[in-house]
């Protein structure tokens, strides 16, 4: 395919050099897993106590209290933000979307992130947690042949997030 198809504008470099032929085939990229997520929202504070109160992750980076110069342009990738660290991978919150921006599934980008438990009692018991949290959130599903459950909620921003374990 030519990168065309993808109404990307990029050139399609190749690591030996010169145009690719007609009949030459890019080799995938040898992707072994996702790495970070990185979520867009508007009040770091507020999404900060939803991601902290319901998942509990470990913060791997956040700017410290009364930074000094060289610290703010080290962790400036943060944006003010906060990354945490969870299963091999990282989540992280940057509050740079203006106030009354909110996310909206059927817009190009993200649909909705989903977060792996181990057991059909795990996403019974995130339902839980969401409940004494006061959290809204759609009836644990059984997807059937598909071999498992999920259960649906959404963040402070709207955006669409899922518990997933096996259903039985």
């Amino acid at each position: 395919m030519h990168r065309s198809e993808y109404g990307l504008c990029a050139s399609a470099a190749r690591p030996s050099g010169g145009p690719r032929t007609e009949s030459e085939q890019p080799v995938p990229i040898a992707a072994t897993d996702y790495n970070h997520v990185r979520l867009t929202v508007r009040d770091i504070d507020v999404s900060r106590k939803f991601y902290d109160d319901v998942f509990g992750f470990e913060v791997a980076f956040e700017l410290p209290p009364n930074p000094d110069a060289e610290t703010r342009e080290a962790l400036g990738f943060l944006f003010g933000g906060v990354i945490y660290k969870f299963a091999g991978g990282l989540l992280g919150l940057r509050p740079v979307a203006p106030a009354g921006d909110t996310f909206a599934e059927d817009s190009v980008g993200l649909d909705h992130l989903s977060f792996t438990v181990a057991s059909l009692q795990d996403v019974h018991d995130a339902a839980a947690v969401l409940d004494e949290l006061g959290i809204d959130h759609e009836p644990v599903k059984d997807l059937g042949d598909a071999g498992m459950a999920i259960l649906e909620f959404r963040d402070p921003d709207n955006i669409a997030l899922e518990i997933a374990g096996p259903n039985s």
